[in-house]
């Protein structure tokens, strides 16, 4: 029981900071949204507390293919 409490206030706490981070980058009061501002949003508020931490994660995206013509 005492490790519920203890993991859902680690997860509480955790979102809270990743909702504070969102702020300060100005994601929730953006005029432009579109689904990249969403998937910014949303990363940063699940990943956002471990800037703060000093790991500073990164997402390298792969080279797409070109259309074809």
């Amino acid at each position: 029981m005492r490790l519920k409490i203890t993991f859902s206030a680690f997860v509480a706490i955790w979102l809270l900071i990743g909702v504070i981070a969102t702020v300060q980058r100005g994601y929730l009061f953006a005029s432009e949204q579109s689904c990249a501002t969403l998937g910014s949003t949303l990363t940063t508020v699940f990943v956002g507390p471990l800037n703060y931490m000093g790991v500073n994660p990164e997402i390298d995206c792969p080279t797409l293919p070109e259309p074809s013509e």
